[in-house]
């Protein structure tokens, strides 16, 4: 199944490390505008 998230906006949290940050850089090379909550 294909989705166009292309101009689609999504928060993705926990992005600063793992799973979260490979979501959120493979959301953004598909054309979606990120949000990123991270807690260092």
């Amino acid at each position: 199944m294909r989705v166009n998230l292309t101009d689609k906006v999504a928060l993705v949290t926990g992005s600063a490390h793992r799973v979260g940050r490979a979501i959120a850089l493979e959301l953004a090379r598909v054309g979606v505008h990120i949000l990123v909550h991270y807690n260092s």
